[in-house]
This record gives structure tokens, C-alpha cells and sequence, in this order.
């Protein structure tokens, strides 16, 4: 439906500039999957909008990887992603890293 495909294109467009970034901080990403959750409301006239979203990926970085670093990209995303920067809508991150060697 319209609503899984705009949040599955902010997860995307969140994915593509995260490895971007990554890969310019030097930060080896060799897994990246996310299970986005958004929360939305139905007004009494049937219409519908989302009051929020968040983005949960889940990463896998080479070890010795600055995971502090890897965290903060996730931050500066909303500022270039098409789709971040359109939405009416808060966009919050919760990622979640896992190291591998």
C-alpha cells in the first residue's frame, strides 16, 4: 500500500546515504537491514496521516570500526535525504550495531 511504500523509500534513501557516509568515514558496513515502525492516525473523516517514524537498522560493521562515529552519521542523514527532508512527519533512529571481523 501507498503508506508501506513511503516508509520503505525513507528507510531506502536513509540506507543509501548512510553506506555513502559510512564509506566516506571509513567505516566498512557489510550488513545493513532496517525494520522501520511509523505511527499514524486516522481522523474521523477516514483521512490519515503519520504522526511519526522511526528507523531501526541493523548494522554490521568491520571490527575497530568508531561506532561513535558510525552512530552520529545516522544524525546528519535527515539533512540531505530527499525523502527525510520531505516528510511532515518527525523521523527518529534507533540502529543498532553489531561488530565482525
Amino acid at each position: 500500500n501507498p503508506e508501506d511504500l513511503l516508509i520503505s523509500a525513507l528507510s531506502a534513501c536513509h540506507m543509501l546515504w548512510y553506506l555513502h557516509l559510512a564509506s566516506e568515514a571509513g567505516i566498512v558496513v557489510s550488513h545493513y537491514e532496517d525494520n522501520p515502525n511509523a505511527v499514524g492516525e486516522t481522523g474521523p473523516g477516514g483521512a490519515g496521516r503519520f504522526l511519526s517514524a522511526e528507523l531501526r537498522p541493523d548494522i554490521h560493521v568491520q571490527a575497530g570500526a568508531d561506532l561513535a562515529e558510525a552512530e552520529a552519521i545516522h544524525h546528519r542523514i535527515h539533512k540531505v535525504c530527499y525523502i527525510a527532508r520531505s516528510v511532515n512527519f518527525p523521523v527518529t533512529y534507533r540502529p543498532r550495531f553489531h561488530t565482525t571481523p
